[in-house]
């Protein structure tokens, strides 16, 4: 679904005396468990400019992407970034027997930097790097002496030694290449059909038919499984390099939108296959072949075809394939185990979501040699580890506080480590667990000042962590299996070299705190002050989201974004809402329906607290979203006309109806039954757009197809036909992210523009 608006949040975010601050209004509010106080700077350091935010290099430092070990552990890769260009990325390797560090591929010496394919740019953003230059991605050998590395629309072998081999150049593209399990094969998907080659010896060939109809696809995740359902592949290698799951797609049944995508010099037109709420998904198959594409058996996926493929997994023997199967309003997810020979599928197990909610589809799950299966599951209520086992489960962790990944499983000291919320939930650490003890407690591997995420390798032995806290930007290390630290990946000290170094002492540490709600919910809030001056009132920049699968108030590094906003004088403050990720299926489920609904309550919520303090300036609060943020600014004008200085939204929704299905449908069922159409009716921001009488700015990119920009003109012809007052900026060319060194300070130059007009200048008052 909408994301949140990623200049925002890839670079939104305290050296200084605590001295005491005013108190807010009232000690008794039922708002606060911590009170906000004031940290002003006692030194004076460069102010932060928005030409400098979204210039580079980064002011967040090295962003290293893609870590990896290679199979034999020798060796550490990672995509690392440049200083000239924060949106290069070039392919890095650290040998751990000498301790050095190598650039193996240089993307500007090797690529041809020709225009990629609208395929490829497509399937980019339902990734979330469509900006991204150079190598995004790529695959280690078996062997650990060589990587398959994509670039530029071909393929290439990168060796460990320096060497490079060119293994394809066509002029289309080889989407979702790998190297299969043992290192023999590398496929791809190019023209809708899956290609196979051994590596070094013939051309790859296709192995699937070439189809009759442009609308069928070999080897790719459609359209909602990649936006939605976070599967951006549609083929899987078995173990050994012996078989091959292929899903096919037809997407004839899926209504056509001309989308226009609007440039600065032209408009081309696309006539995309797009699922909206309530109308027919793609039509999904699933086969079974040889790498040659011989012996071609189709998966048993069940009498109803209306299902999504979830997703697919190989035994670690090979002996079975592992298909999870959704429903189409996901309440009900069915693990299928399949017999590759025949196709034949039997249920192994059902998930069912808990009423009035959803299945919350994961990555958190792995199939171990014994053919049990550890799963992460929220049946209790929170998502918690079990393990499957000849046919009875046994729950692994439990509490009110979610495990938010499965990180990797050492089979052979028995140990599982995952990342969870046990000691925080706004700062997840990484745990390891004993498969071996019954009831055992989870042991703490990182540090409980940061906030942690972490991967591993396959075999459970090293752990990859990335952290973060208020007053430091990412780190990446590589640790042993106890949490101890083997050598830095990407230090990225504050150190006098960081691009950051220099304003340092401007930087203002976040405060955290909570609040009741009226029917007594506890909802999370950070804020940012200003330094600010006694008896003085400050504006506040109010940034939202209030999506679900979302969190946005942690501990972790927030960036140079919010930074400079808090620096031209405003207060930063965001809260999450009900709705929101990572407290459970009860603070989940009241949106469900209801969209649009108990999300603005809490909103209001915050924006009530903020007025009772002494130092916010009432009659100055702005409010501030993207996509579904975006969203939610009009609900919230809607709904409290006057409580909101001025309302931004950027890149909204604005009727459901025009959004795909797998994402509206989970939250608001389907829009023809009529108990589900009326919830339809109440949760869009087009019946009530004419109540919205405080400024407004309405932002869109003009050739976004996530959000497709249909929403916006629906919004702009009911504010024109009923005179309804609001501003306007439009961006041709540019989808759902708005963002770039020279677009970004156009952006939110623009956004201050309009705030300053319309009465909420920065700066006490």
């Amino acid at each position: 679904m909408p994301i949140k608006h990623l200049v925002a949040v890839a670079s939104l975010a305290a050296f200084a005396a605590a001295i005491p601050f005013p108190a807010f209004a009232g000690e008794s509010s039922p708002y606060m468990s911590e009170k906000p106080s004031s940290v002003p700077s006692t030194t004076t350091g460069d102010t932060l400019t928005l030409e400098r935010v979204f210039a580079s290099p980064a002011l967040d430092g090295k962003s290293p992407r893609g870590v990896k070990l290679s199979p034999d552990g020798r060796w550490l890769t990672v995509l690392r970034n440049r200083d000239s260009d924060r949106e290069r990325y070039d392919l890095w390797a650290f040998d751990r027997e000498n301790g050095q560090w190598k650039m193996l591929v240089d993307s500007e010496k090797l690529g041809s930097g020709r225009e990629l394919s609208e395929a490829e740019k497509m399937q980019r953003e339902r990734k979330r790097i469509g900006n991204l230059k150079g190598i995004v991605t790529y695959d280690w050998a078996k062997d650990s002496r060589s990587l398959l590395v994509p670039l530029d629309g071909d393929l290439f072998l990168a060796g460990v030694d320096g060497g490079v081999l060119r293994l394809t150049e066509s002029e289309a593209d080889e989407l979702n290449a790998t190297l299969s399990p043992e290192g023999a094969f590398v496929s791809f998907v190019s023209d809708g059909r899956l290609w196979t080659g051994k590596v070094g010896d013939v051309e790859p060939k296709a192995i699937t038919p070439q189809e009759s109809a442009e609308t069928v696809h070999w080897g790719e995740a459609e359209f909602v499984a990649q936006e939605e359902l976070g599967r951006y592949t549609g083929y899987w290698w078995s173990p050994h390099d012996k078989r091959i799951a292929v899903q096919r797609f037809d997407e004839a049944p899926v209504g056509v939108v001309t989308r226009a995508a609007i440039g600065a010099e032209g408009t081309r037109t696309y006539d995309q296959r797009y699922p909206a709420a309530g109308t027919p998904n793609a039509l999904v198959q699933l086969f079974v072949m040889d790498p040659n594409g011989a012996n071609q058996v189709e998966v048993d996926l069940g009498g109803d075809r209306d299902i999504y493929l979830a997703r697919v997994d190989w035994a670690p023997d090979g002996k079975a394939l592992y298909v999870q199967r959704l429903d189409r309003l996901q309440t009900r997810l069915d693990m299928l185990k399949v017999d590759p020979a025949t196709g034949k599928s039997e249920v192994l197990f059902t998930e069912k979501a808990a009423p009035q909610h959803w299945i919350n589809l994961t990555d958190d799950y792995k199939w171990l040699n014994d053919g049990s299966l550890i799963w992460r599951s929220e049946r209790d209520g929170y998502g918690h580890l079990y393990r499957y086992a000849s046919g009875k489960w046994t729950q692994l962790t439990q509490g009110e506080w979610v495990v938010t990944s499965l990180d990797g499983v050492d089979q052979t000291s028995g140990t599982a480590f995952f990342t969870g919320t046990k000691d925080d939930v706004l700062a997840p650490q990484v745990y390891s667990l004993s498969l071996l003890t019954p009831g055992a407690e989870p042991v703490r591997l990182t540090d409980a000042k940061f906030s942690n995420r972490a991967s591993m390798d396959e075999k459970g032995r090293s752990l990859i962590v990335t952290r973060s806290a208020t007053d430091q930007p990412p780190q990446s290390y590589l640790a042993d299996s106890d949490g101890q630290r083997i050598t830095w990946i990407e230090q990225n000290a504050l150190d006098a070299d960081h691009p950051y170094a220099r304003y340092l002492t401007n930087h203002r540490k976040p405060q955290f705190g909570t609040l009741k709600t009226a029917d007594g919910a506890t909802l999370h809030w950070k804020m940012i002050v200003p330094d600010m001056e006694s008896g003085k009132r400050y504006p506040v920049f109010f940034s939202h989201y209030g999506g679900p699968h979302a969190q946005t108030v942690t501990r972790g590094w927030g960036g140079a974004l919010e930074q400079a906003i808090v620096d031209k004088g405003y207060i930063w403050f965001q809260i999450d809402n009900r709705g929101s990720a990572n407290r459970g299926v009860d603070f989940e489920k009241p949106i469900w329906r209801a969209m649009g609904g108990i999300e603005v309550q809490d909103q209001k919520a915050g924006a009530q607290f903020l007025k009772s303090l002494d130092y916010v300036d009432p009659d100055r609060i702005a409010t501030y979203g993207w996509s579904y943020g975006g969203y939610m600014t009009l609900k919230m004008l809607e709904a409290d006309q006057g409580l909101y200085a001025a309302g931004i939204a950027g890149a909204p929704v604005t009727k459901w109806e025009l959004y795909d299905t797998a994402y509206t449908e989970r939250y608001m069922g389907l829009p023809a039954p009529e108990s589900d159409a009326a919830a339809y009716r109440k949760s869009d921001a087009l019946q009530d757009a004419t109540k919205i009488a405080d400024p407004l700015l309405l932002i869109h990119g003009m050739s976004d197809d996530n959000v497709v920009f249909e929403n916006s003109s629906a919004l702009i012809a009911e504010l024109q036909a009923n005179a309804v007052p609001f501003d306007m900026m439009l961006y041709p060319g540019y989808t759902h992210r708005v963002s770039g060194p020279k677009i970004g300070v156009h952006l939110w130059n623009t956004i201050f523009d309009f705030l300053e007009k319309n009465g909420v200048p920065a700066g006490g008052r």
